[in-house]
């Protein structure tokens, strides 16, 4: 199975609300969860945008059940994803996560 990238559009999630699903993923020891290669999340003015590259649709599938009950105890309505196979991923020398 190819990787792919999945895009994750969450109108009106707060920075405190991705802390907290992100501490509750940890919790649950998921918060560096089997199948994912890379993870970015930022803000913008309607809510959060998050993209992460997946080994496989599959994996990404199995860390949605977990995903999903804390995004809506968070108060946060569970977005819509877009995915799409990754053509070339190419790597960068830095390791530093901001």
């Amino acid at each position: 199975m190819p990787a792919i990238v999945a895009l994750f559009d969450v109108p009106g999630m707060s920075s405190g609300q991705y802390d907290n699903t992100i501490k509750e993923l940890e919790s649950i020891g998921e918060g560096d969860p089997r199948g994912r290669l890379h993870h970015v999340a930022f803000s913008k003015k309607s809510g959060w945008f998050v993209v992460d590259v997946w080994e496989s649709e599959e994996l990404l599938n199995r860390f949605a059940q977990k995903l999903i009950p804390i995004l809506q105890k968070n108060g946060v309505t569970p977005p819509s994803v877009e995915t799409y196979p990754v053509h070339k991923i190419i790597k960068g020398e830095s390791t530093e996560v901001l």
